[in-house]
């Protein structure tokens, strides 16, 4: 069945509410690798409330918007591809909050039948005690089962370029066997994260890790290296997914600085592969 454009544009949900606690705030930190060394004081903060409330991961605001690409928009589901994740932060998430969400569909674009459909969608949260927007988050996804609908051609915003020079900086992080059984505690509960026989059968040996994950893993490598872990520093985080991550990878994150532009790229190295690429991350200038 076709995809009806007129349906998609129409998609939209209005005050949303939704909250969460410390212990959300705490879970998110955890899942994307916070607290390994749980003698680190610079990522305590993060993962306890023995210094104060918890610090939150600018990246959270990511899993603050429930079925940000819901499965019931007459698209072939099991084709659906995450491509790119973008988050702006008009200020610091709260560790707690009550909000409301605003999330729609705001262009869709017709590839073909080779190439698929592009569907892009934005989400804002706004604190429910006084409507002040906290963030702004959008996805580029590509339906690759449903291209050939009959709609305009398009891609979307064009994607942030590295500088054409040797990295500034890189961090390694590691990732766990049971990483994505962690992070799917999120809200993500995909079965591809966690089912081995449904892996498989879509042509991975293992489940896979979330890209959003990878995403996390790229802010906390970003704050640990250039933020000196202050979360309020970051104000927005660009991405683009380009390989899958396998739990137990260690993902390193490539950085470029130039003001309060970091521009970044994820690889995993042990198996020559590129998992982030086109990343820019907005400091407070």
């Amino acid at each position: 069945m076709a995809l009806d454009y007129d349906h998609l544009m129409a998609t939209s949900v209005v005050d949303l509410p939704l909250s969460y606690r410390d212990t959300e705030t705490m879970l998110y930190a955890l899942s994307i690798g916070f607290g390994r060394d749980p003698l680190d004081r610079r990522e305590l903060p993060y993962v306890s409330e023995f210094e104060g409330p918890p610090s939150t991961m600018p990246s959270m605001a990511t899993v603050l918007v429930p079925d940000m690409f819901p499965p019931d928009l007459g698209w072939d589901f099991s084709q659906v591809l995450h491509a790119e994740q973008r988050m702006q932060l008009h200020r610091p998430l709260p560790p707690a909050a009550d909000l409301l969400i605003n999330k729609h569909i705001s262009a869709v674009y017709d590839r073909g039948p080779k190439l698929g459909a592009v569907v892009m969608f934005e989400a804002e949260g706004r604190l429910a005690k006084d409507d002040t927007v906290i963030f702004t988050i959008g996805n580029t996804v590509i339906a690759r089962g449903d291209g050939g609908f009959g709609g305009a051609n398009g891609r979307g915003p064009k994607p942030h370029r590295a500088p054409r020079r040797e990295p500034d900086l890189s961090c390694d992080i590691s990732t766990r066997l049971d990483q994505a059984l962690l992070y799917r505690l999120t809200g993500d509960r995909n079965p591809l994260h966690a089912d081995p026989a449904l892996a498989k059968s879509v042509g991975f040996g293992v489940p896979i890790l979330h890209g959003l994950c990878t995403y996390g893993i790229a802010c906390h490598a970003i704050l640990k290296t250039i933020c000196n872990y202050d979360s309020t520093l970051i104000t927005s985080m660009d991405a683009r997914f380009s390989a899958p991550v396998l739990p137990g990878d260690t993902i390193t994150t490539d950085m470029w600085q130039d003001g309060n532009i970091v521009s970044f790229e994820c690889s995993v190295k042990e198996r020559g592969v590129r998992v982030v690429r086109n990343g820019k991350c907005t400091l407070v200038a």
